[in-house]
């Protein structure tokens, strides 16, 4: 039997678990993280996905999660549409097969994703959606939350990580990196501001989504959004993490594996849209405070990726690993190039949503 067979074996022994004979059993997207399938079975069709626990060690702490979102939203918002997953015939909604851990979930019809944001209405439409999703949640206590992955986006963490690869990483590959090093050196004013926030009480923690990529929105026929889906990585957090996770993955017409950097640049209108979008649920949640922010959320997402890439090229790419010699330092490069043209931008930006003057103050701190 070839892994082929072995796979589609392993995935009716687990639909047989729900009691389901699949008709067809075909990949679903293009994550990186969980492996996705799109299940058929007579006239149902389902989504199989198998949890990362090389990423997500405690599987049973997501289930827990989305049972308690679940519940809250069924009982407080009935009719947001919640994507929950199904119980097996056991009653169990994370099911343990041979050591790993499944989830299956109804494919809602009519329903889409996108994998990039390909005009500023659908970056409006997502960030709307991410922004609905922590306002309904907003009477949700967040401490039943179990942090899913520790230090996530936790800045401090990632800059001190960045400067201990100066001193223990690869030796060639910092030296070769030194013009990149001091660059991101030059802007650790942005770590500054965010243990800035950890201290300000008028920054709240919410319920957050944390991966805020357009391909975790569902749209309908029409391009509107529907709701959010991939929630693993739910835990309280702040909303620069979700609004400048947004910024980060829509602003470039390019993502972060381009390697012409003339091609990157930020979008004005794409900017406007996300602020718009998150904005048009959550302005009456939001501290005055938290809407000078808008701005300073896309520095802070974008400057921690970079120093993410550049880090782990230094340690010889044991994190992300890499597809070519330079992959992860390409990427480095990608990112503050991203940065550094946000910046540049940044007077015609606040411009860009002085509409919404009296509610959101334009400048960023």
């Amino acid at each position: 039997m070839n892994i082929k067979e072995e796979r589609q074996k392993m995935v009716e022994k687990i639909l047989a678990a729900y009691g389901l004979t699949p008709d067809t059993v075909e990949p679903l997207g293009n994550g990186l993280i969980n492996r996705t399938w799109k299940v058929t079975a007579g006239n149902e069709q389902y989504v199989l996905q198998r949890v990362n626990q090389n990423v997500f060690q405690q599987p049973q702490h997501i289930a827990t999660n989305l049972e308690e979102i679940g519940n809250y939203l069924a009982k407080h918002h009935p009719a947001y549409l919640f994507t929950r997953s199904i119980a097996a015939a056991t009653g169990e909604e994370l099911l343990c097969v041979d050591g790993a851990y499944y989830r299956l979930f109804p494919f809602v019809s009519g329903s889409h994703s996108k994998d990039v944001a390909g005009s500023p209405q659908q970056a409006f439409e997502a960030a709307r959606q991410f922004g609905k999703f922590t306002r309904l949640l907003s009477g949700f206590d967040v401490g039943k939350l179990h942090i899913t992955l520790p230090h996530f986006h936790d800045l401090r963490l990632r800059y001190g990580q960045f400067l201990a690869s100066l001193q223990k990483g690869n030796r060639q590959r910092i030296s070769e990196s030194a013009s990149l090093i001091n660059a991101l050196k030059s802007h650790a004013d942005i770590v500054t501001v965010y243990d800035n926030i950890l201290l300000n009480p008028s920054f709240k923690l919410r319920v957050t989504h944390h991966d805020t990529k357009i391909s975790n929105v569902l749209f309908d026929e029409k391009d509107k959004g529907l709701c959010v889906i991939d929630l693993d990585t739910v835990m309280p957090g702040y909303f620069i993490s979700d609004v400048g996770d947004m910024m980060r993955t829509y602003l470039s017409p390019v993502s972060e594996e381009e390697s012409d950097f003339e091609k990157i640049d930020v979008r004005e209108e794409v900017y406007k849209a996300v602020v718009e979008g998150y904005y048009a649920e959550m302005k009456d949640e939001l501290t005055n405070e938290e809407k000078q922010g808008f701005f300073y959320a896309g520095t802070f997402m974008i400057y921690m990726q970079a120093l993410r890439f550049l880090t782990d090229h230094l340690n010889n790419d044991v994190y992300y690993g890499a597809a070519y010699e330079g992959h992860n330092y390409i990427r480095a490069k990608n990112q503050l190039t991203l940065l550094e043209r946000l910046l540049a931008k940044q007077e015609v930006l606040n411009k860009s949503i002085s509409h919404l003057a009296g509610d959101v103050p334009v400048q960023s701190f």
